[in-house]
């Protein structure tokens, strides 16, 4: 009978990857990795750098079993290690992923002071007051005044997009990128408009435009359409 290996060491054109089985035991595995590595820094060249990289696959590491395992990897002087993947989440992360898929609906006004924060998409009915603040890790919605400040995709989504049925903001934010507030002239002219939306363009630019847009550049939009 041929013994599964617990520990698979692959060449690629950048180095090394160790695929790690999820099956055995983490001692059965450490052990195994401390030989194989072992076997195969003494075919390399002592001088030469080798990037090593570790696929885990559906085996749950803790942090200290994570510190174990790249301890063992650079006892190999020659060896960089570039990080470890893994196909499980914790019980954190899949919270966190929760949280920032789901839509947050809040029926209020937003007055000067007051700051707003959600981890997924914010709905508000209601307006948002000069001095107040909307933020967001995915996308704003306004069914209202948007006349403070909004902040959508604040965790770093470029993708995330701000919607007001009256868009006034004294700024608009997505993401790292900044939209100061219209000229005084414009307000006016912008009461009158019908709902509107900010997004990203390619040239890192936030854009003001009529809402029908996101249907061509944000086809995947489809949070409020029957939810997820």
């Amino acid at each position: 009978m041929i013994k599964n290996q617990n520990v698979t060491i692959k060449g690629t054109k950048d180095g090394l990857t160790l695929h790690l089985d999820h099956l055995c035991s983490y001692d059965e595995l450490k052990r195994e990795l401390q030989m194989k590595l072992s076997e195969t820094a003494r075919t390399q060249e002592v001088n030469q750098l080798i990037n090593v990289k570790v696929q885990a696959g559906y085996r749950f590491l803790s942090e200290e079993q994570k510190e174990e395992i790249l301890e063992i990897i650079k006892q190999k002087k020659n060896f960089i290690v570039n990080g470890i993947d893994s196909n499980v989440m914790t019980i954190e992360e899949v919270t966190k992923m929760k949280q920032e898929q789901e839509v947050v609906s809040l029926s209020k006004i937003v007055r000067s002071g007051q700051v707003i924060q959600v981890p997924g998409d914010l709905l508000l009915i209601g307006d948002v007051n000069p001095g107040g603040t909307v933020m967001a890790g995915g996308n704003i919605y306004v069914m209202g005044a948007l006349r403070g400040i909004a902040h959508a995709g604040c965790n770093g989504n470029k993708q995330a997009v701000i919607a007001a049925a009256v868009m006034m903001p004294s700024q608009l934010r997505i993401a790292d990128y900044i939209n100061r507030a219209p000229d005084p002239d414009y307000t006016k002219e912008q009461e009158k408009r019908e709902m509107e939306c900010a997004y990203i363009d390619e040239n890192n630019q936030i854009i003001i435009d009529r809402l029908q847009v996101l249907m061509q550049l944000r086809p995947n939009l489809t949070k409020l359409e029957g939810g997820l």
